[in-house]
């Protein structure tokens, strides 16, 4: 291991605004994050493969009456992030280093305001469509994290993970569905809140036009019945940011 990672994981281990094993707060964070972590009860916004952080840092720049929590596996990127929100005095950012199947055990029942995925992997093949990260297994789990009347929201570079995520949510169940396949030439463009990563300005820069939804998530599908859509499906791994 490289001496810069052990020195980013020895930041994580030793600043509050990562929470990761074994400190004590990261078993018992769930339901708390309003009176034991930010400590106090503004609306609790949640970004899912966060990577280095750029995005929650930026919309925690932007909305200082909100507080934010990236999720990531990667401690090294997610250290970056923390630096950052750390030097620039930033109290209302926090990071959970964990996968994205066990991010209901870190957020309870109705408890987060807006959930955010950010330029996930595609997963292009057939085979990994249990991974996409709008997969309905995944988006059960979103929805009950959020609050009646929260926001899922949704970032991509990719034309296939957009066409797929419209349709599964066709599926799966959602209203106030607003969205766009050019987020800079269009009427929606405030939503990019001045915040480009660096993946997102190179996406960009290369030709790529930025997709973006937002909708409520309200579930029609019982569970049984996913299970029966994804009967064919491959069970898989799922690592955040990979």
């Amino acid at each position: 291991m490289s001496r810069q990672k052990l020195h980013f994981f020895a930041h994580n281990a030793q600043t509050d605004n990562v929470l990761e094993p074994p400190k004590p707060l990261f078993y018992a964070i769930k339901g708390h994050w309003h009176d034991q972590f930010f400590k106090n009860e503004n609306p609790l916004i949640v970004e899912i493969g966060c990577g280095k952080g750029e995005y929650t840092v930026g919309l925690g720049k932007v909305f200082p009456d909100k507080n934010f929590v990236g999720v990531d596996m990667k401690g090294d990127r997610m250290a970056r992030g923390s630096k950052q929100a750390i030097n620039a005095g930033l109290t209302n950012i926090g990071f959970l280093r964990t996968i994205v199947q066990d991010v209901e055990l870190y957020f309870a029942p109705n408890e987060v305001d807006e959930l955010w995925v950010t330029f996930p992997d595609p997963r292009p093949r057939n085979r990994d469509i249990k991974r996409r990260l709008t997969h309905p297994r995944f988006l059960r789990m979103y929805a009950s994290m959020l609050k009646e009347g929260g926001i899922f929201h949704l970032k991509t570079d990719s034309d296939s993970l957009f066409d797929y995520t419209l349709e599964t949510l066709q599926a799966f169940g959602c209203e106030n569905l607003i969205y766009t396949r050019d987020l800079y030439q269009s009427e929606l463009n405030m939503r990019h809140f001045g915040i480009k990563t660096r993946y997102e300005a190179l996406f960009y820069e290369q030709g790529y036009s930025i997709k973006y939804l937002s909708c409520n998530l309200t579930p029609k599908l019982t569970e049984a019945e996913e299970q029966a859509l994804m009967i064919n499906e491959p069970e898989a791994i799922v690592s955040i940011s990979e």
